[in-house]
């Protein structure tokens, strides 16, 4: 199945990629910089968190559609919500 990635439900994924993006940009800058290794281990353990929920939200969306051709008359982002809640208690 391939996912439609203009589609509304993976909007909040892609702005946490960007946003984990840009951390990582700012984790080499501070690495090059030879800032402080508390420091950087707390902006790696913030992108790891970002990129996992990023994760999660696209395994949520590709269940939820897949459930949805089964199922029509539920509600997509109810359902969306709650898978992703799911995955996210094994996190």
């Amino acid at each position: 199945m391939q996912l439609d990635m203009a589609a509304d439900e993976l909007k909040s994924a892609l702005n946490r990629l960007k946003r984990a993006q840009g951390q990582i940009a700012g984790i080499i800058k501070m690495i090059e910089e030879g800032r402080d290794c508390e420091d950087v281990i707390t902006q790696l353990a913030a992108v790891s968190r970002a990129l996992d929920r990023a994760g999660f939200a696209i395994i949520a969306t590709g269940l939820q559609q897949c459930m949805a051709e089964e199922q029509p008359a539920v509600d997509r982002d109810q359902m969306r919500t709650r898978l992703e809640k799911l995955f996210l208690s094994l996190a």
